[in-house]
């Protein structure tokens, strides 16, 4: 396609977006009169700082500066944690730790953190069940996760709840392990949780149960919309193998 032609669409394209966006229509002259130079101007003033600013905007630029800089986060949260041993830099470091892989210094910081008034902080108790499952140590998660209950009644997270179905699992406490999966099922998002309770029934011996299940996550990522289907694809097409099986 010509050059003219591709910048005639541009400058069409973003006509169409000032007016529909309500921008200032000194725009549209500098576009139109000065194409090149207007349309990276255009994109650059108004449209970046928008797609910058919105969630996907920021999670775009959040995966480009990993990419460039993969270890930048982890670097800030060390250098913070050395000026000031703080919980909150404890717990940032340890964050950051925990997804590179180092969970056994991340489990000694998140340790260290519960003392005092964060004694039974619901969020530290999680990130030290992460550390510890990570570790392969799926009693100890089980038991912090349970304290975590004991001492957080009113605290709710999916991710938290599926960490302790898990762990629960791993440590052996397949009936029990049975009973969080069926829960989580029912309200938890994208298909992980009722893919891992569709295994633990094959594994258990419910195989008519499995079966429905695997074929519920496949019925229902046929109706989705390519989003769905691309942010879940690993359950999507490993619960289609499972009912090929």
């Amino acid at each position: 396609m010509p050059f003219f032609l591709l910048s005639l669409l541009a400058q069409v394209a973003l006509v169409v977006h000032i007016i529909k966006t309500g921008r200032n229509t000194i725009w549209i002259w500098v576009i139109i009169f000065l194409p090149l130079a207007g349309i990276l101007a255009y994109l650059l003033v108004e449209v970046l700082p928008e797609l910058l600013g919105s969630r996907t905007g920021r999670k775009m630029s959040r995966s480009v500066a990993r990419a460039v800089n993969p270890d930048k986060e982890l670097k800030q949260a060390s250098a913070n944690y050395a000026i000031t041993d703080t919980v909150d830099n404890s717990l940032k470091l340890a964050a950051e730790l925990l997804n590179k892989g180092n969970a056994s210094e991340a489990k000694t910081l998140y340790e260290r953190c519960l003392r005092g008034p964060y004694l039974t902080d619901p969020y530290i108790l999680f990130g030290l069940a992460r550390a510890q499952f990570a570790l392969d140590e799926y009693q100890q998660a089980v038991d912090t996760l349970d304290k975590l209950i004991a001492t957080n009644p009113d605290f709710k997270n999916a991710d938290a709840h599926l960490l302790y179905a898990r762990a629960l699992e791993q440590a052996g406490h397949d009936v029990l392990a049975l009973h969080e999966y069926e829960t989580l099922h029912g309200y938890y998002p994208g298909p992980e949780a009722s893919f891992r309770y569709a295994e633990l029934c094959q594994k258990t011996g419910k195989l008519a149960l499995a079966q429905q299940l695997f074929g519920e996550i496949v019925t229902r990522a046929a109706t989705a919309g390519r989003h769905y289907n691309s942010q879940y694809k690993t359950w999507i097409q490993q619960s289609k193998a499972r009912m090929e099986g």
